[in-house]
């Protein structure tokens, strides 16, 4: 969806399932942490907000972006969550580092939604400019961790549904 067109953190909280009882696993990119951390904290919040005890809320960091699928990897490996945000942002610099970070992460992302047993949530931003980035990790476009965090409330909840 194209955020010019859709602040990340406006939605009808009537039609979010209660997260009480769901567990979550967040994990989060220490690379470009300023934004990383705001949509970080807004997952929790938002989790929260809608049902979800700290306790069930895992928070777990590494390095960078790309790191994020092996992070993601090691705790669908755990069993102890229902579903996963993964939380990172790259900006694009001088160099063609951007491209293979953000095409790499995707699509490791991608591969452990499709072949793993719980929703893994895409929380990457991929921004040209620092200025991007902090409109959607709280400015004026919102912040992409709300958006996240209920894209997993609903996903649990999806899973959740009888056949």
């Amino acid at each position: 969806m194209a955020t010019a067109m859709h602040n990340l953190s406006d939605y009808d909280a009537s039609t979010i399932p209660s997260a009480e009882g769901m567990r979550f696993g967040i994990v989060v990119a220490d690379w470009n942490d300023k934004y990383t951390y705001a949509m970080a904290q807004a997952a929790v919040d938002t989790l929260q907000k809608h049902g979800a005890k700290a306790s069930n809320i895992q928070l777990k960091h590494v390095p960078g972006s790309f790191e994020l699928i092996y992070g993601v990897a090691n705790m669908m490996k755990t069993h102890s969550v229902d579903a996963i945000i993964a939380i990172g942002c790259v900006i694009r610099g001088d160099t063609p580092h951007f491209d293979y970070i953000c095409q790499g992460t995707t699509q490791g992302l991608a591969d452990l939604n499709c072949h793993g047993e719980i929703p893994v949530i895409y929380g990457l931003l991929t921004c040209e400019t620092a200025q991007q980035a902090e409109e959607r990790c709280g400015g004026r476009l919102g912040n992409k961790g709300t958006e996240c965090a209920v894209t997993a409330i609903k996903m649990v909840d999806y899973g959740n549904e009888p056949s």
